[in-house]
């Protein structure tokens, strides 16, 4: 808290969707309906991969990963802005503002290697099947997994210690709807210009390197699939991460959009929308893609809706 002391600023308002009040009521209602989803979508792709035995794989350990940070990915942000949307009072103090901060920013870069880490995964099953049970034992996705989430500890601590370091004398209004690093920026009393640059090489170490290592797997991966001689095959192997390909699209094609160009000429609500696609709805999105475009996942879901229904029938 020492290095808090110079500001004045105790507390921020998140501005939020404030500026609409007519659809205050409306938005609350869409975003309970969207995290419901979430949420239950999430917690049934890690039950089904954790208890079905057919899908403990790498690719579905993986993805029970990926499902446990999305969870807490939207666990930071959603409530307090669900909270936000029915009262008048949308203050959050500056400790919570910095701790929504430092967790967003740990989940968002965990998540960012963990999609790495499905991207090597399909690479080796793809280009070396032979080898794939010796190279994704179970040691090496622990370990892969681990590192995801590790990695992002470094990169919150030290962007919410390079933040609020800053000295904040005023005004303390958050045009967001939750504490993320752009906006809070925008309310520093000093120049953030050295803050930026640390910032940018940080985004392209820890961001733009994971993302230009699954596009070299996928280059790699679609160089093996075009040289199968069976169109089947080559069906088949598409499928197995056309999945994870659409996700990636969809984190990086939204994020990027608000992390590689933070001065855009964009407006505030526009912004916001940019926020919402990439920390509301792809995390809502991805159970239904893999479920929807996997038949394991998809038959696995009915063996265990139905032993559930059938026990309570019993």
């Amino acid at each position: 808290m020492s290095m808090w002391n110079h500001t004045t600023v105790t507390e921020f308002i998140l501005v939020g969707f404030s500026n609409h009040p007519n659809l205050q009521v409306p938005l609350f209602l869409i975003f309970l309906v969207v995290y419901t989803i979430t949420l239950t979508g999430n917690m049934l792709i890690i039950l089904v991969t954790s208890i079905d035995p057919s899908l403990h794989s790498p690719m579905y350990f993986f993805l029970r990963n990926l499902a446990t940070l999305e969870i807490g990915f939207t666990l930071v942000i959603v409530p307090k802005m669900l909270v936000n949307l029915l009262v008048e009072n949308k203050i959050i103090s500056f400790a919570g503002c910095a701790s929504q901060l430092y967790f967003f920013s740990f989940f968002g870069t965990a998540e960012c290697c963990l999609l790495t880490d499905m991207a090597y995964d399909r690479y080796v099953a793809i280009c070396n099947p032979l080898h794939y049970p010796d190279i994704m034992n179970r040691r090496a996705c622990f370990q892969l997994a681990g590192l995801s989430c590790f990695s992002g500890f470094p990169v919150a601590t030290v962007q919410m210690m390079w933040i609020f370091s800053l000295p904040f004398c005023g005004p303390n209004q958050v045009n967001h709807f939750f504490c993320d690093a752009p906006p809070i920026l925008e309310l520093a009393c000093s120049n953030t210009y050295l803050f930026e640059i640390k910032a940018l090489i940080a985004t392209v170490l820890f961001i733009m390197v994971p993302f230009l290592l699954i596009l070299v797997s996928y280059m790699r991966i679609i160089t093996t699939i075009l040289r199968m001689p069976s169109e089947e095959g080559r069906h088949k192997a598409f499928s197995t991460c056309s999945s994870h390909l659409v996700v990636v699209t969809l984190f990086y094609g939204t994020a990027s959009s608000t992390y590689f160009r933070p001065k855009s000429n964009y407006s505030p609500d526009t912004k916001k929308l940019i926020s919402l696609s990439y920390t509301v709805i792809t995390p809502m999105l991805n159970p239904i893609i893999y479920s929807l475009r996997n038949k394991e996942v998809k038959s696995a879901l009915r063996r265990t809706l139905g032993r559930k229904l059938f026990s309570e029938k019993m």
